[in-house]
């Protein structure tokens, strides 16, 4: 872990990073990829020790309230979270100032700060993004070995759903001749519906590899799976995009279920209802990121 300052938190469309790097571990992680331009190794994290004081002048400068992102390039909830604290500060100055919040996350810590979601989202909105890609915990913890299994992921989910706050699940990636079966998918639905999961995203059936985390992820197929590299090298070669064999089955399953389950899948709405902005207590939605 390093400190450093930096001169702004949100960008133009309201998300922030409170962190760069992490620790998770994730084999086939993309934000290790060289085109991100990270200055440190991957797992040394860096901590935006003003981000707090940030936000909250950026907060206090807004005319209209909007929902706040964060997540999409570092977990707010990696292991360090738990000692700094940052993302309860933010989520504290999300509440007070009356805006709605949603994040992406890998891990159940968020459970820390739950009283605090409830509360923004009794007024407006707080949406719980959790990434999903592997039913079997055994397997999880060779794909995503620092972070909590799926089991305990998807009792985070019930926990929101106890609660009324809303969730998304990232369904991706689905590894080629890894975690690309009917049998996972099928079971991660079931489990979606059963947590009452509002939507689902899932970009391709399939993973993404470019420089750098091209590299990090052979190094672990050979670690994990001796001989898939090689596999992988002969179908795909150096493509951006590694579709699973299965795509197509894979697709029909997803719609198919999501649609008897009432899970939403269109990309479109769903980010949509992401960025919307509502004030509960008017009934009206104000406005987007």
């Amino acid at each position: 872990m390093h400190m450093r300052r930096v001169k702004g938190i949100l960008s133009q469309s309201n998300g922030m990073n409170l962190y760069r790097g992490c620790t998770h571990g994730c084999i086939y992680c993309d934000a290790r990829s060289t085109c991100y331009q990270m200055d440190h190794p991957f797992e040394d994290v860096e901590v935006k020790e003003n981000a707090v004081e940030l936000l909250e002048d950026a907060l206090c400068r807004k005319r209209h309230r909007c929902m706040i992102g964060t997540g999409s390039m570092s977990d707010p909830y990696i292991p360090l979270e738990q000692q700094l604290c940052h993302m309860r500060s933010c989520l504290e100055l999300i509440q007070r100032y009356g805006f709605g919040v949603t994040f992406q996350t890998k891990s159940p810590d968020f459970l820390r700060d739950i009283d605090l979601m409830e509360q923004i989202n009794h007024v407006t909105k707080c949406v719980v993004q959790m990434t999903i890609t592997t039913y079997d915990d055994v397997l999880c913890r060779i794909l995503e070995p620092c972070v909590a299994p799926t089991s305990a992921r998807l009792a985070a989910l019930h926990a929101c759903r106890k609660r009324g706050i809303p969730t998304v699940v990232w369904l991706t990636p689905l590894l080629p001749y890894i975690n690309d079966t009917p049998e996972n998918l099928r079971s991660i639905l079931r489990a979606c519906r059963d947590a009452g999961v509002w939507g689902i995203l899932s970009f391709g059936m399939g993973l993404t590899l470019r420089e750098g985390n091209r590299e990090y992820y052979y190094r672990k197929l050979n670690q994990h799976f001796p001989g898939l590299k090689e596999q992988y090298q002969r179908v795909y070669g150096n493509a951006y995009e590694l579709p699973s064999p299965h795509a197509d089955d894979l697709y029909r399953i997803f719609r198919e279920d999501c649609r008897r389950y009432g899970i939403c899948t269109d990309q479109q709405q769903i980010f949509a209802y992401l960025h919307a902005f509502e004030d509960k207590q008017a009934g009206v939605q104000l406005s987007l990121f």
